[in-house]
């Protein structure tokens, strides 16, 4: 008799895939599974109210006026500021002021700005200051995605409609925050004060070279109001513009973030030459000297933070029924920070 084969009653066993393939596969409840275990971690290994670790190595790039390199989590951005003279001649349908009162004329503020003891007094600078940077176009953002951060974003290819948005994001972000003001970014040219001269003869001169009788016509003395009226004031001769370039150099999740922290970060590195407008050349100078130069002066440190809303389906709704019990059937949702895992 030949033996026959038993055959196996055993279920089929199941399919299993690594963590890295069902993230894939199945993000959202990828997530959910997390997020719904007793200790609600995120796949990393953070709590939902935990954030990355972030590093910042200030001063990275030698030929701009202010650098940094931040990281937060798999995503990595260098950010270099570069300061450019900008001549007020060449500005179109440019008046230049001579006195501070008229600034803040042009520019919709009041005569009380210089006293900078009042709190409305600082804020209508700061106002004055973003409209003068917005209509002079001091600033320039410029953000690059095509450097192979990503799958997504080959190098090489052209600025993306996502580059632009956010570079329109950061420029409209710097003139809403009124970060920046505009006393570091104007260079004034301070004329020598003015000496009267008399071109009467003095008096021992017409004694000598005159006959014995004559009128001498000695001028009164200039008074202060003259003096005042002579001399010339103060003018802005030039402004400085800031070119800002943000590279990604790395992408993996929200890049707003962390383009605002690595431009943050360069800002507070950065340091202009002391300049100065040159009479007889015509056109602004700066000082070699690194002991010369000043950093900016900010306005706060406001900071961007991204946040995701989910909905929580039939996948999900385990995760809110010890929460809410009884509400079944009402639509529930939720906010994670930084969603990216």
């Amino acid at each position: 008799m030949t033996a026959q084969t038993p055959i196996s009653s055993s279920q089929p066993q199941p399919l299993s895939f690594p963590p890295s393939q069902f993230a894939k596969l199945a993000p959202r409840s990828y997530l959910h599974a997390h997020l719904s275990t007793p200790n609600g971690r995120r796949p990393s290994g953070r709590l939902p109210s935990e954030s990355r670790k972030p590093t910042t190595n200030t001063g990275s790039l030698t030929h701009c006026h202010g650098s940094a390199v931040f990281r937060s989590g798999d995503t990595a951005v260098v950010c270099g500021i570069r300061g450019e003279i900008l001549n007020a001649l060449d500005v179109v349908d440019y008046k230049p002021a001579t006195k501070p009162e008229e600034l803040h004329q042009r520019y919709g503020g009041t005569s009380t700005r210089l006293d900078t003891s009042d709190p409305d007094s600082r804020k209508c600078a700061r106002t004055e200051d973003a409209g003068e940077m917005a209509y002079l176009s001091l600033l320039v953002p410029n953000v690059e995605l095509s450097t192979g951060c990503s799958p997504s974003y080959l190098p090489g290819a052209p600025p993306s409609t996502e580059a632009q948005s956010l570079s329109h994001r950061i420029l409209t972000l710097l003139h809403t925050s009124q970060l920046l003001s505009m006393d570091d970014l104007r260079i004034w040219y301070h004329p020598p004060p003015s000496i009267p001269t008399q071109n009467s003869p003095t008096l021992p001169e017409a004694l000598l070279s005159g006959p014995t009788s004559m009128s001498l016509d000695v001028p009164n003395e200039p008074t202060q109001e003259d003096t005042e009226d002579s001399a010339p004031g103060p003018e802005i001769k030039a402004f400085w513009a800031l070119h800002i370039t943000l590279l990604v150099l790395s992408l993996s999740g929200p890049p707003f973030p962390t383009l605002w922290a690595a431009l943050l970060a360069a800002l507070r590195n950065t340091r202009l030459p002391k300049a100065w407008w040159d009479v007889d050349a015509q056109s602004v100078f700066c000082s070699p000297l690194s002991s010369d130069s000043k950093p900016l002066a900010l306005n706060g440190l406001p900071i961007a933070v991204n946040f995701g809303v989910f909905d929580v389906g039939k996948d999900g709704a385990g995760l809110m029924s010890s929460i809410q019990e009884g509400d079944a059937g009402k639509q529930r949702k939720w906010i994670l920070a930084d969603p990216d895992g």
